[in-house]
């Protein structure tokens, strides 16, 4: 068995001071996403990824993003988006890994994400597979949408959701490249991450009252619908729940929405058909037994077999 997890962890000090080393230990996955480390190199816990190998890439941006691959072996080879990435071994020092291995080029639209560490693919040592993990930009809401005193974040003229659908334009060509470099390596490819798009009703607590909400906009989900297919890319955790709503995988911490189980489900597995076929459970961590959640994000894993 095959154990994957994706995980935003919403800065990983925090999440130690939570129990993130617990729950990786009580897990025991082979590999994990993790997204929004929040970290400076110099300043990551020293034992917190316990017996995993660590690959990072921090952005440049202080205090936001950065995602990062653990893997029980050393990955076979690394893949970025052009920034240094680096790497630690178990107890070991933290090397920096300036050239990523085996690259594809840059999609174009993707070079003004670059540097804000977004994005991170490493191969399996043990295992034919190419494990992806990606934060896509949060966005915002259309010009047209945005009323002043009624969203949390002063109104911009759409310019975050201009953003964010750059991104998924771009990102698109992206996920289409690798995956097929993918397969030509002999790989199975599975893009792990927090997404910030939920894709169909049953992805969201009281969908109706959301159609407005960024994240669940019709352009949103029609691009999240466009990236899978039977031949391509499939939802894993849908797969295996494919007619009840959730798991959710994030709760806001405002108000009692974790409390009431009122959540999104934005966390994915998107897997290649003949990995995605070997799926066989899936479960959300929400929180450590002394009721303490470790993120806003529960950590998605799923089981799968040989």
């Amino acid at each position: 068995m095959l154990r994957i997890a994706t995980f935003n962890i919403n800065g990983i000090r925090a999440a130690e001071r939570r129990g993130f080393g617990a729950w990786l230990e009580g897990c025991a996955p082979d590999a994990v996403a993790l997204q929004e480390v929040r970290c400076p190199v110099d300043a990551l816990p020293a034992d917190v990824f316990g017996e995993h190998h660590l690959t990072y890439d921090p952005g440049t941006i202080p205090g936001r993003n950065g995602v990062a691959v653990l893997t029980r072996q050393a990955p076979a080879a690394v893949r970025t988006w052009g920034a240094p990435v680096l790497l630690r071994p178990p107890g070991g020092r933290m090397t920096d890994l300036t050239e990523a291995e085996d690259g594809i080029p840059l999609a174009r639209g993707l070079s003004r994400f670059v540097p804000e560490g977004r994005y991170v693919e490493v191969d399996l040592a043990d295992e034919p597979l190419t494990v992806a993990s990606l934060y896509l930009p949060k966005g915002g809401l259309p010009a047209h949408l945005q009323v002043a005193g009624r969203m949390r974040e002063a109104p911009d003229g759409g310019a975050r959701y201009a953003r964010k659908m750059g991104f998924l334009q771009a990102f698109a060509r992206h996920l289409h490249r690798a995956r097929r470099a993918a397969r030509a390596r002999g790989r199975e490819f599975l893009l792990l991450g927090d997404l910030n798009v939920a894709h169909t009703e049953q992805d969201v607590a009281h969908w109706r009252r959301h159609q407005r909400s960024e994240g669940f906009l019709p352009e949103e989900r029609a691009w999240m619908g466009d990236q899978l297919s039977a031949r391509t890319l499939v939802d894993v955790v849908r797969r295996l729940h494919p007619d009840t709503p959730g798991p959710w995988s994030w709760w806001s911490w405002l108000g009692r929405t974790f409390e009431r189980d009122e959540g999104w489900r934005i966390d994915y597995h998107l897997a290649t058909p003949g990995l995605a076929r070997r799926a066989r459970a899936t479960h959300v961590h929400r929180q450590g037994e002394d009721g303490v959640r470790v993120s806003d994000h529960g950590a998605v894993v799923v089981d799968y077999g040989p």
